[in-house]
């Protein structure tokens, strides 16, 4: 029961995060922090996100080409254009480490007030940060895991972030209804996203890309804007405020 829970934490911990930081503030800031915020959050984003840590100012631009590139050629990541999930995520990660690392020359218009943290980035995405969480991992289900069936879920647990993109990248384009009609794949993967806290509301979200709630309907709940509209009301956070949705 021990790694069971150890691994949910780990799920909605760190799909929180990718979805809070990286996506709503990194790549459409949808809403505003205080710099202080920023660096708290960049912390969190690591200890969730553990070895499978993905930085704000990579996932950031990444996404906006996403946003501007749906489907196409250019697209980092779409079904459309690679022949398995695997080979789409190994062609997000190659453009993802190169954004990062600043090895390709990147539009101003991606970039534009992207957060960026570069020496928690290059501690964060180090081989020896990344190589201390997978031993903690590995060492921790040592200890606590009391059936074999239960080390099954050590992968999940070391490449979670990759999980949580192919889930969304991959099927979100493939499967799921649609409220929008779009020249694009998107699809709401679930009625309500009881497994992504919102993510799954993708067709949602690519026609309302600037909006922080990716629900549309009374079912579609978006947990993390629910904690978000908490983080709201404490002042934690400043949410902006947009034109309903038709």
């Amino acid at each position: 029961m021990v790694i069971v829970i150890f691994v949910l934490v780990l799920w909605y911990g760190g799909l929180f995060f990718q979805s809070f930081f990286l996506h709503r503030y990194a790549a459409h800031q949808v809403f505003t922090m205080s710099k202080t915020m920023e660096r708290i959050s960049f912390i969190l984003t690591w200890f969730f996100q553990g070895s499978s840590y993905l930085s704000a100012y990579g996932y950031g631009i990444m996404h906006r080409m996403h946003h501007a590139y749906t489907d196409t050629e250019k697209d980092p990541h779409s079904p459309s254009h690679d022949p398995n999930l695997f080979a789409m995520m190994w062609k997000t990660k190659t453009i993802y480490q190169d954004i990062n690392d600043q090895n390709i020359a990147v539009d101003a218009k991606f970039t534009k007030n992207v957060p960026q943290w570069k020496s928690f980035d290059a501690f964060a995405s180090s081989r020896f940060s990344r190589l201390l969480w997978i031993s903690f991992y590995i060492l921790f289900f040592a200890y606590f895991t009391t059936a074999l069936w239960q080390w099954a879920l050590l992968p999940v647990a070391l490449l979670m972030a990759p999980i949580h993109g192919v889930i969304i990248n991959w099927f979100a384009h493939i499967y799921g209804y649609v409220n929008y009609k779009m020249s694009n794949t998107s699809k709401n993967l679930f009625p309500f996203d009881f497994l992504m806290m919102g993510e799954g509301y993708h067709n949602n979200h690519h026609k309302h890309a600037s909006s922080a709630n990716f629900g549309v309907k009374w079912h579609e709940i978006d947990v993390t804007y629910v904690i978000m509209r908490l983080l709201h009301v404490l002042g934690c956070i400043q949410l902006k405020a947009l034109p309903a949705k038709q």
